[in-house]
């Protein structure tokens, strides 16, 4: 199972003590912002802050957790990162916002629910909504 920063670690937490998992790794990703408009910020390459080494993905199901799939960008980084090194990915998230989705008919390949509301989790209440940014 491989969590992604900051928003899978809760929920690929439960989901991993619930499966019995005990090989956990972490993916942090960040999109470097670009001033020059929207468009070109949303087209900014990935920058990878943690992976996993691609020896513990080779050839290995691996189950990637965030909590929210909004554009779609971080999650299908990390999953062709993971495919690229290797291992056999799918997708995991709580909510998924079809109508910010960057990837056409791609979608996780699990999920809780569907919807287009504006989400503070929990365990995201001290940052609060003006703070958190979804689905990145």
């Amino acid at each position: 199972m491989v969590l992604i920063t900051r928003g899978g670690i809760i929920p690929g937490g439960m989901l991993a003590e619930a499966m019995g998992l005990t090989q956990i790794l972490t993916a942090a990703v960040d999109f470097p912002g670009q001033v020059s408009g929207e468009k070109t910020k949303l087209m900014a390459w990935p920058e990878f802050l943690q992976f996993p080494a691609e020896e513990l993905l080779r050839g290995r199901p691996t189950l990637i957790v965030d909590d929210v799939w909004g554009s779609g960008r971080t999650i299908t980084a990390v999953k062709n990162r993971v495919s690229a090194a290797g291992g056999f990915p799918e997708t995991c998230v709580l909510h998924f916002n079809p109508y910010r989705n960057m990837f056409g008919s791609l979608r996780p390949d699990y999920y809780a629910a569907v919807t287009d509301a504006y989400i503070v989790y929990p365990w995201e209440i001290d940052r609060g909504p003006d703070h958190v940014i979804l689905g990145e």
